[in-house]
């Protein structure tokens, strides 16, 4: 299945150059149907670049937190953060209440050189 996502310019640099392995995002109806081996079309926001992944592993957590300590901040491209620092940054994009709804999702994502496409500016 193939998917559509905007990602803001910094993180989408980040996983156009392999750094970001990991993108992050509320475990809301939309993410729920992402399965490992789809497609995700990640386009940049705000121009015109796209980016295709294929999705590795899908992991769930109960919040921003739970997922910031199990996986290496390396994998976010966010070496040098601390947890709580990751943590904020997310609640800058999501409302906490939200992440109480409905938890948090890690997608690991493969961007081979193959896989990578990377149009725009």
């Amino acid at each position: 299945m193939k998917h559509v996502m905007g990602l803001c310019e910094e993180p989408f640099r980040s996983m156009a150059s392999g750094r970001k392995a990991v993108e992050v995002r509320l475990y809301d109806e939309k993410r729920r149907r992402i399965k490992a081996g789809d497609e995700i079309v990640f386009t940049r926001i705000p121009g015109d670049g796209k980016l295709t992944a294929v999705v590795e592993n899908v992991e769930v957590y109960p919040t921003f937190q739970a997922m910031f300590e199990a996986i290496p901040a390396e994998r976010f491209d966010a070496a040098g953060w601390t947890i709580d620092e990751m943590v904020e940054s997310m609640y800058e994009i999501y409302p906490r209440e939200r992440e109480l709804e409905w938890g948090t999702v890690a997608l690991y994502v493969n961007l081979s050189e193959e896989d990578r496409v990377v149009t725009g500016d």
